[in-house]
């Protein structure tokens, strides 16, 4: 399992027009569901997503966590960020799981957030051409594995 986190200012995930998930301040998560990820990975991606220190503190530093902050989050599935692009010119998605495994893993790593953060978590939908904008605070981005 991969995440790609961005801290953000504001985020908000469109689908034909629609807004279907926005957050203020807090952490965008485009995430990739890989072949035999399990309630294990799912946990633990859940753990560092609300755990991981990317908000500064009063010195300036990286030292709170969405947990600490209370921000939101907006899940986003995206299965190219599972892609293989070590060869050639077009990337490959054998690396991602497929359709049905990466729609039961995502949404039990959104189940597990909504358990656990109260500060809020949103999504975009599962299998739509979406369009995801942002204003990136910092700009802070980390490729979290899991």
């Amino acid at each position: 399992m991969l995440a790609l986190i961005q801290r953000v200012t504001r985020a908000a995930v469109t689908v034909d027009g629609e807004m279907v998930g926005q957050i203020g301040p807090g952490l965008l998560a485009l995430v990739a569901v890989e072949p035999g990820d399990d309630e294990a990975r799912f946990a633990r991606m859940a753990d560092r997503l609300l755990g991981y220190r990317v908000f500064s503190d009063e010195a300036g530093r990286m030292n709170h966590s969405l947990r600490d902050t209370g921000g939101g989050l907006l899940l986003v599935s995206q299965f190219t960020l599972a892609a293989d692009t070590a060869s050639g010119m077009r990337p490959g998605f054998s690396t991602a799981a497929p359709p049905a495994e990466a729609e039961r893993g995502f949404n039990r790593l959104v189940a597990i957030c909504r358990e656990k953060h109260g500060g809020g978590v949103e999504t975009g939908r599962f299998g739509a051409h979406m369009v995801v904008s942002l204003i990136n605070d910092g700009p802070v981005t980390f490729l979290l594995r899991a």
